[in-house]
């Protein structure tokens, strides 16, 4: 019995200095380097976090930072708890009164704002943070988790949205597997390239992009580039899809002769177009979008 005590002693000692050691890393200084390759020291854990830009608030929530959030942009809706949040402008003009009122103890923004100078010489500390590739996404979900205090959560969440991928990629007719596709984000026209997060979730649903990853994430490209490439599915906002006929010379494309445009409705586009941990729900509405598709 005393042996069995004197056990039960050493564990509940060992288990408080573990808890006391969890208490200190979490309180001790965090430096991170953001995508302008600027370093930034907190002296812990934030509490009080301003994040402009939906992707970085949906992945920030999903490694557990939502209920540190005190303000967003005005596109950041999801999750839905993020709704009531105080919105603070668009993703180029966001309030800098606004954001200081807040008295935040880290700010997150993308790396084109220009707010970061500012907020810097007012002595609130700014991480510029983006993804447009499928291994930059990855990146902010680590760094996202780190800043959290919780490193393993981005591992955690990265293997559920590949599970998801897959999964969602499975219902697709076999008849579209290995289809060249042109994915247009902006009707300039900007399309997502293979190296693009959308290039690589296209990949991952076994069809063949028409803009290789040499010439960027999302290029803007000639016209005349798809004219000549013929892809054999074509992937645009609903809003556009109508006017692909009227585009000149793209009446003739067959995949516009023969209807094989995937329109994405503006729900299922917002989601697609966020590069983020709804990567699954972004494939399973490309999926439901091509398999309504005839097949080539």
């Amino acid at each position: 019995m005393a042996g069995r005590h004197a056990a039960g002693v050493w564990r509940a000692a060992w288990a408080a200095l573990g808890l006391s050691l969890h208490t200190l890393l979490s309180a001790a200084p965090l430096t991170h380097t953001d995508d302008l390759g600027r370093r930034v020291t907190l002296p812990a854990p934030p509490q009080r976090i301003v994040a402009i830009g939906p992707s970085i608030v949906e992945s920030l929530c999903a490694v557990g930072g939502c209920d540190r959030l005190v303000g967003v942009d005005r596109f950041s809706n999801h999750p839905a708890s993020v709704q009531s949040l105080p919105k603070l402008g668009g993703l180029g003009e966001a309030s800098l009164e606004q954001i200081v009122g807040l008295k935040p103890d880290l700010v997150l923004l993308l790396p084109a704002s220009r707010l970061h100078d500012r907020l810097s010489q007012l002595g609130v500390p700014v991480l510029a943070l983006d993804a447009q590739s499928l291994p930059e996404m990855h990146r902010l979900l680590r760094h996202l988790a780190a800043l959290m205090g919780e490193p393993a959560r981005a591992e955690q969440v990265w293997a559920q949205m590949l599970r998801e991928v897959d999964a969602a990629a499975a219902p697709l007719p076999a008849a579209w597997r290995g289809r060249s596709v042109y994915f247009e984000v902006d009707p300039t026209p900007f399309a997502a390239g293979e190296a693009s997060y959308i290039g690589a979730l296209l990949a991952r649903l076994g069809l063949r992009n028409i803009v290789p990853a040499a010439l960027g994430t999302f290029p803007q490209l000639n016209p005349e580039f798809v004219l000549r490439a013929q892809p054999e599915l074509i992937v645009v906002g609903q809003r556009e899809a109508p006017n692909l006929a009227a585009r000149p010379g793209w009446a003739r494309l067959p995949a516009v002769r023969q209807g094989r445009v995937c329109a994405l409705p503006r729900d299922d586009g917002e989601v697609v177009g966020r590069p983020g941990p709804r990567m699954g729900e972004a494939a399973r509405a490309l999926v439901r979008c091509i398999a309504a598709r005839p097949a080539p």
